[in-house]
């Protein structure tokens, strides 16, 4: 999910930053954040508008947004960081300014954030792996299409499915891992694993981007229902491919509740409360049998 959110506070100015505007592959799941921020704007009396870099994944330009942020003292900053470490400097600018950071959704190797509002990335990513165990019969080949290898969720979500096959199924055997959450580039990165493996068993996209690359591979090479997918987050066609049997199912985070706490926690923090270290707003498992139950359907994007 990457999202870019800007909160002005009754009588002072609150910043919260993400990865894109929403003009994107990733668009629906930013479009789904702003919800919150607009809902927790009439709960707190806020204002809050929605602002983000125009290209997915472009480190730099998101670095150019934050200085100018910074430029302007907000009373408060919220940031989700495309690659955990580039935003250090800026972090440490913010600190000696006495700006206060809010994390969310992808953490910041800095310890300036006073809280990070996200899914557990790592016990979202072992639930796929518990699924996609299950789903091909705990022994095969598979392998993963991961979003990046910089930011914390691209990181976590690796770590957390690597680790609990590792832990749990010794008969199953990852045997490729490959980064990109452009679906266009995961749909060739797909299709490559796939004939240089003809026994894989399952494939595990990391994002929304990643997955549908997943799923636009399959139908490429007309292989439909050879192959186990399991992605994460939503998405129309993810949506689509559980419904009609392409994809197994998928890890759907909580958009809405990120955004929400993440300017509660901005505006708890200026009210003077404590902080805890971070804010778990979870995360759910869906497959064609409950992707229409309340709980989930109110978090999925299309």
């Amino acid at each position: 999910m990457n999202k870019r959110l800007v909160a002005a506070a009754a009588a002072a100015l609150l910043t919260l930053i993400a990865a894109s505007c929403g003009d994107d592959d990733d668009s629906d799941a930013a479009a789904s954040a702003t919800e919150a921020p607009d809902t927790a704007a009439t709960e707190f009396d806020v204002t809050v508008t929605f602002e983000g870099a125009e290209e997915e994944g472009n480190v730099e330009q998101q670095m150019q947004l934050l200085q100018t942020v910074l430029d302007k003292k907000p009373e408060a900053v919220g940031f989700a960081a495309i690659d955990s470490q580039a935003s250090i400097p800026l972090m440490e600018q913010a600190k000696a300014d006495g700006i206060p950071v809010i994390a969310f959704d992808s953490g910041v190797d800095s310890d300036v954030p006073l809280t990070t509002a996200s899914t557990d990335n790592l016990a979202a990513a072992a639930e796929a792996a518990k699924h996609m165990a299950e789903l091909i019969g705990h022994s095969g080949k598979i392998a993963m299409v991961v979003h990046d290898q910089t930011s914390v969720t691209g990181v976590q979500r690796r770590d957390g499915f690597v680790q609990y096959m590792e832990a749990n199924e010794p008969d199953i055997e990852i045997v490729d891992i490959q980064y990109s959450g452009d679906p266009l580039v995961a749909t060739d990165i797909a299709k490559a694993i796939i004939n240089a493996n003809p026994d894989l068993k399952g494939l595990f996209g990391s994002n929304e981007g990643a997955a549908i690359g997943i799923v636009h591979a399959v139908q490429e090479l007309d292989i439909a229902g050879d192959l186990t997918i399991v992605g994460f987050d939503s998405g129309k066609d993810q949506i689509d491919a559980i419904n009609s049997g392409l994809m197994a199912g998928a890890i759907t985070q909580n958009p809405v509740g990120i955004g929400y706490e993440t300017v509660k926690a901005a505006v708890d923090y200026l009210n003077g409360a404590t902080l805890p270290k971070t804010i778990d707003t979870g995360f759910y498992w869906y497959d064609k049998t409950n992707i229409d139950d309340p709980t989930i359907a109110a978090l999925l994007y299309q």
